[in-house]
C-alpha cells in the first residue's frame, strides 16, 4: 500500500472527522490541505484529499482562496477526475478547464454522462469548445454536437443518451439476456423503456419488475403504459415542475417525431429546482446570478445597473415630497434627497443579503470562507458605492446649483452603500450562527440599517457642512 492509498474503514474515519455536522469541511482541515499546498508537499495533500467524496473535493476547491485552486489542482491532478468537476461550482470549474489542454477536457468529459459533459463543454469559447471535439472520440463528439445543438436550459441539453431501450415484442428473458451479453450498456439505471417499431415510447418497467417476473412473460404484459414524455425542446423550469407534479424519478424524452432520443433522472432535477430557485431570488433582488465564487468585476457589473436604475425609481418618491416644499421649509432640498440615499442603499443591502442567504443555504459560505466572503463584499460595495456616489453627486450638483450638497449626498450615498454591503452579509452570517433562519429575518435588520444609517450619515453630514442653517 503507498502512501497515498489508505484503508477503506480507515479513509471513512477520516472523513468523518473532516466534516462538521452539517457534512461541510471543516476550516482546520481546509487550513491542513492548503499547507501542504503551499509547501510543495503533494503527497501530503493528496493523503488527506483522498479519501473524500468526489463532492467534498469539489467543496474544498470552492472554500480555499481563488489564487490556491490551480494549485491545488495541480497536486491532486490524478483525483481530478469528471465526477469532481461535476459537482463543482460553476464558477470554480471554469477557471480550473481554462488551465487544462483540450485533451485533458476531452478526457474528462468522455468520463461523464452527456449531460454533465454538455454542463462542462458548453461554458467554454467557441473555439475552445472546437478543440476540445476534435479530441473526443466520434461518437462522443457526436453525441456532444447533437446536445449542444438545443436551446440552453432545454431538456435536449439536460437529458442523458445512455439508456436502455427495448422493443415491445420481447420477453422478459430477451430483456435478461440482452442485459447480460451487451458490455456496452449503461451500468447505472431502475427503469427500462419499451419502444414500438419507430422507436416511439409506449411503455417502461421497473428493473425490479424484470428480475421478478417469470422469462416467458411478454414485456408488454408487465410494462406500465402510463408515461410522462418530456419534449426535447421544453425549457428546464418545466421539466422540473412536471417531474415535481408527477413525482417521477426519470422521464423518456422525445423529438419532434415523437421518438427516444434520451432520458432525464431525478438527480438532475435536484440540480435544476435548486438553480431555478436560487436564480429567481437573485433576480428579484436585482443581483443577476451572482455567486460567490464569481469574480468581484462580473459582480460589480452585474449589480451595480439595478442600482442606478434604483436610483431613478428612488427619484419618483423624492419628487413627491418636493410638491410638500413649502411645509419642509428650509429643509426642502434634504427632505427631497433623504430617500434616494435610504432607497438605494437598501437595495445594496438586499443585493448582498439575497446572495449571502444562498450561499449559507447550499453550504458555499461556511466558516472557512466567512471572511473571504465579508472582504469580497466590501470591495463591491466600494465599487457600486463610487459609482452611484459619483453620478447622484454631479446631478445633485448641476440640478440645485450647489456642489457642496452634492458633495454631501456623494458621500453619504458611499457611506451606506458600504453599510449595506457589510449588513447584508454579516446579519444573515450572525443569524445563522444563531440558528435562525437568515432567509426569514434578515431583510427586517438589513432593512432598518440601510434606512436608519442613511439618514443618519446624510443629515449628518449635511448639519455639519452648515447646508441647514
Amino acid at each position: 500500500m503507498s502512501e497515498t492509498e489508505i484503508d477503506p474503514a480507515h479513509a471513512e474515519a477520516i472523513v468523518e472527522t473532516n466534516l462538521d455536522e452539517d457534512d461541510r469541511l471543516k476550516p482546520e482541515f481546509v487550513t491542513a490541505v492548503l499547507t501542504h499546498v503551499e509547501a510543495g508537499d503533494d503527497e501530503g495533500t493528496r493523503a488527506l484529499v483522498a479519501p473524500l467524496h468526489p463532492a467534498d473535493i469539489a467543496d474544498l476547491f470552492e472554500l480555499v482562496p481563488g489564487e490556491m485552486r490551480r494549485p491545488l489542482a495541480a497536486a491532486i491532478a490524478d483525483m481530478l477526475d469528471g465526477d469532481v468537476l461535476s459537482e463543482m461550482n460553476e464558477w470554480v470549474r471554469e477557471e480550473l478547464i481554462d488551465a487544462l489542454a483540450p485533451h485533458e477536457v476531452a478526457e474528462i468529459a468522455t468520463q461523464l454522462e452527456t449531460d454533465d459533459a454538455v454542463a462542462i463543454i458548453e461554458e467554454l469559447e467557441e473555439d475552445e469548445q472546437r478543440a476540445v471535439l476534435r479530441a473526443m472520440e466520434p461518437d462522443d463528439r457526436a453525441a456532444i454536437e447533437e446536445a449542444l445543438s438545443y436551446p440552453e436550459e432545454s431538456a435536449g441539453r439536460l437529458m442523458q443518451r445512455d439508456l436502455i431501450a427495448v422493443p415491445e415484442h420481447w420477453t422478459v428473458g430477451d430483456v435478461l439476456d440482452y442485459l447480460r451479453s451487451n458490455e456496452d450498456l449503461t451500468t447505472d439505471f431502475w427503469e427500462i423503456f419499451v419502444v414500438d417499431g419507430r422507436h416511439h415510447p409506449v411503455g417502461t418497467c421497473n428493473l425490479s419488475w424484470i428480475l421478478r417476473t417469470p422469462r416467458a412473460i411478454a414485456v408488454a404484459d408487465v410494462m406500465k403504459r402510463e408515461q410522462t414524455l418530456i419534449p426535447v425542446d421544453m425549457d428546464q423550469e418545466e421539466v422540473a415542475l412536471r417531474f415535481q407534479k408527477y413525482a417521477l424519478i426519470s422521464a423518456a424524452v422525445v423529438d419532434q417525431s415523437g421518438r427516444l432520443v434520451g432520458m432525464i433522472t431525478v438527480d438532475d432535477i435536484v440540480h435544476i429546482i435548486q438553480e431555478e430557485a436560487g436564480e429567481d431570488i437573485l433576480r428579484l433582488s436585482g443581483a443577476g446570478d451572482d455567486d460567490i465564487n464569481q469574480p468581484v468585476v462580473d459582480s460589480y457589473k452585474a449589480r451595480v445597473r439595478w442600482l442606478l436604475a434604483n436610483l431613478l425609481t428612488a427619484l419618483v418618491a423624492s419628487t413627491i415630497i418636493g410638491i410638500f416644499e413649502g411645509t419642509i421649509a428650509k429643509m426642502v432640498a434634504l427632505a427631497t434627497l433623504m430617500p434616494i440615499v435610504a432607497g438605494v442603499g437598501g437595495n445594496a443591502g438586499t443585493q448582498t443579503m439575497a446572495v449571502t442567504v444562498r450561499a449559507i443555504a447550499t453550504n458555499q459560505l461556511t466558516q472557512s470562507n466567512t471572511v473571504r466572503a465579508i472582504v469580497r463584499e466590501i470591495r463591491i460595495a466600494l465599487l457600486n458605492g463610487l459609482t452611484v456616489a459619483a453620478v447622484i453627486g454631479c446631478g445633485v450638483a448641476i440640478v440645485f446649483a450647489n456642489p457642496a450638497l452634492g458633495a454631501v449626498i456623494a458621500a453619504a450615498m458611499l457611506t451606506n452603500i458600504v453599510i449595506a454591503g457589510l449588513s447584508g452579509v454579516l446579519v444573515p452570517v450572525a443569524l445563522d450562527r444563531m440558528d435562525v433562519d437568515p432567509a426569514v429575518s434578515s431583510s427586517i435588520f438589513v432593512t432598518m440599517t440601510t434606512d436608519s444609517m442613511g439618514f443618519l450619515a446624510f443629515l449628518g453630514l449635511a448639519t455639519a457642512a452648515g447646508l441647514a442653517g
